[in-house]
């Protein structure tokens, strides 16, 4: 059973890594204490008690299959207290996931000595895994809320009053970052007025979230990146991130290149899933959407448009 729970772990944690950024590392320890009173206590206890069901003495048994229940429980808070139960991993690409997945083929398929090659494919890609670069900036799918990458090589949220806190957690958790939303730290390298926030990243380039029209003039001529939920004026000389961006891209994730940005947004072009429609610039039906206002103030009902 160890054999199996350790083999069982290793496959799969490469996929659990890619869409969880958690790794287990005491799983086996979890499935060794926990799977004998499954197999022996929990699982008998409940095809009995379903049997026994007609006859009125089902009670007995669910009593006997929630002690194996409560055991698993009192397993899972055991290991999940142990020192470094929750193993953290920086988001990475599909790159280092279909390298390994070559890899655990090359060495479970192979019978010969080849096999072994596919552990050093396994190790090429955990590398190219734990290298993965990390986004300079996040912007959410509304605008409401950025995060930066500052100087101390941490991430910095800037948000708006009603600004979402599920796409910080996930950032932090692609981050292999233990804070919380609500991390008071997160809120460090962060400057904020009645009107808007600016944040700083390693290099001193400055990226602004104004909160009203009056703070554009300003954060057009001392931002490299202005993200808003408003439309930017098209006099802005900053690339704006604004409502006509976010609506059309989704939420998006900047890398710095030089001296510019390549950008990896959640709808790129050409994205269209049955679940997830396209978004067309011509409206549903084909029809042409009303137009934003360009004095950076948009108008009541282009607002609840988007709602």
């Amino acid at each position: 059973m160890i054999v199996v729970s350790l083999a069982a772990g290793c496959a799969t944690m490469p996929y659990v890594g890619y869409h969880f950024h958690r790794l287990g590392p005491y799983g086996v320890i979890a499935n060794v204490l926990a799977m004998p009173i499954v197999s022996a206590l929990v699982m008998p206890a409940g095809l009995l008690a379903i049997v026994a069901i007609p006859f009125g003495l089902d009670g007995p048994l669910w009593r006997l299959m929630g002690l194996g229940i409560d055991w698993m429980i009192w397993v899972s808070q055991f290991v999940a207290g142990l020192p470094g139960a929750v193993g953290r991993i920086v988001a990475f690409g599909a790159g280092p996931l279909l390298l390994c997945t070559a890899g655990l083929l090359l060495l479970c398929l192979l019978r010969s000595r080849l096999r072994w090659a596919g552990a050093v494919v396994i190790a090429a890609a955990s590398i190219w895994a734990f290298r993965a670069p990390g986004p300079d900036i996040y912007v959410g799918n509304r605008g409401d809320v950025v995060a930066v990458r500052g100087a101390s090589g941490r991430l910095s949220v800037m948000r708006t009053a009603n600004g979402d806190s599920f796409p910080v957690r996930e950032w932090l958790a692609a981050d292999a970052d233990a804070r919380t939303p609500k991390d008071a730290s997160l809120k460090d390298g962060v400057s904020c007025d009645t009107i808007g926030c600016v944040a700083r990243l390693a290099d001193g380039a400055v990226v602004a979230l104004p909160f009203a029209a009056e703070a554009f003039e300003e954060d057009c001529r001392r931002a490299m990146i202005v993200v808003s939920q408003r439309t930017a004026p098209p006099s802005c000389s900053a690339s704006a991130i604004d409502r006509t961006v976010w609506r059309q891209t989704g939420a998006a994730a900047l890398y710095r290149t030089g001296q510019g940005w390549e950008r990896v947004a959640a709808y790129p072009p050409g994205y269209d899933r049955p679940w997830s429609r396209a978004v067309s610039p011509h409206g549903e039906g084909g029809t042409t959407p009303t137009a934003a206002p360009r004095d950076a103030t948009p108008r009541t009902e282009d607002l609840s448009a988007d709602d």
